[in-house]
């Protein structure tokens, strides 16, 4: 529960993090936001690691899960963010857990359990139930956006359970903010222009953005990847929306439902279901320990032969 309990971090980062862009940082440049986000991130984890550089095959696998996790990922979360409503932009990255569960089975051989699939499908009706309300129009453009960054996040978070066996967690993260942004640094300079000015709440933000939501965030959420099954980090990413509805709450002017109460409690009930259990851990790489040659019975000694007199 202690890789939950860890796990659980980036979901809840990512959740305020909602919050905090909408509030505070400049609506117009979201390559640039996404690089400042990326990029400082990166470079910090790079000096926590000692500057350790990527090896071998890390080189093109860095580039690989930063294009993915980061460059494409951001940059259509905030395509989706400006056509979409929160509340169905929310409900479509809520799909995550059933896509996680289905590609790690081919990728990292973790067939899904059925504790693992029904967490999904009552955690999914939770956050309906939490987000719905049916009064806000759709954009197909918006939800097609949303749903492809369900997918390229889903996919890149797989491939980064399968490639990280070998290395250091922090490392690897750390290649991937930061080779995601320096991809989305002259991309930006491109289509949006000169970087935009930063006031100091902005400023601050990004801080909380970059450092929080970004570094704390994926290193946390790579960390329970590795040590527990991708199902049950699925489900514990239900979590992000519950933030953003409870945050709403607590800090705006909105007001908690009955509905919504009823989805919070079926989002916890999805996430309970697909804990963690021995053959899980198992399947991600976390056997139990093997009883010692202590515990092991001694062989019986053959029959003795009457000894001829």
């Amino acid at each position: 529960m202690r890789w939950v309990a860890l796990t659980a971090v980036a979901p809840v980062a990512w959740g305020a993090n909602y919050f905090v862009t909408h509030e505070y940082l400049p609506a117009g440049s979201p390559l640039y936001g996404a690089a400042l986000r990326a990029l400082p991130a990166g470079l910090v984890l790079l000096a926590l690691c000692g500057w350790r550089r990527p090896h071998g095959g890390w080189w093109w696998r860095s580039a690989v899960l930063g294009a993915l996790n980061v460059s494409v990922f951001f940059a259509l979360v905030y395509v989706a963010s400006q056509l979409l409503p929160t509340s169905v932009a929310s409900t479509v990255m809520a799909m995550s857990p059933l896509t996680m569960t289905l590609i790690a089975w081919p990728l990292v051989s973790e067939r899904p359990r059925t504790a693992h699939l029904a967490g999904a499908v009552v955690g999914l009706a939770g956050v309906c139930l939490m987000l719905l309300t049916g009064a806000d129009g759709v954009s197909v453009p918006g939800v097609l956006a949303s749903a492809a960054a369900m997918l390229v996040s889903s996919f890149g978070h797989i491939l980064t359970k399968r490639w990280n066996a070998d290395t250091d967690v922090l490392a690897s993260t750390a290649w991937q903010l930061t080779a995601g942004g320096l991809f989305l640094l002259p991309v930006a300079a491109v289509a949006e222009g000169p970087p935009p000015a930063l006031s100091t709440p902005a400023l601050v933000a990004f801080g909380y953005v970059s450092l929080v939501a970004t570094a704390l965030a994926f290193t946390a959420w790579f960390t329970g990847l590795r040590h527990l099954p991708a199902a049950t980090v699925g489900l514990i990413g239900l979590l992000n929306p519950v933030t953003g509805v409870l945050l709403g709450t607590m800090v705006g002017t909105e007001t908690l439902t009955v509905q919504q109460l009823c989805g919070l409690v079926l989002v916890l009930a999805g996430v309970m279901l697909g804990r963690p259990t021995r053959a899980g851990l198992r399947g991600a790489g976390r056997t139990p320990p093997r009883p010692g040659p202590h515990r092991c019975p001694a062989p019986d000694p053959p029959p003795s032969r009457p000894q001829p007199r």
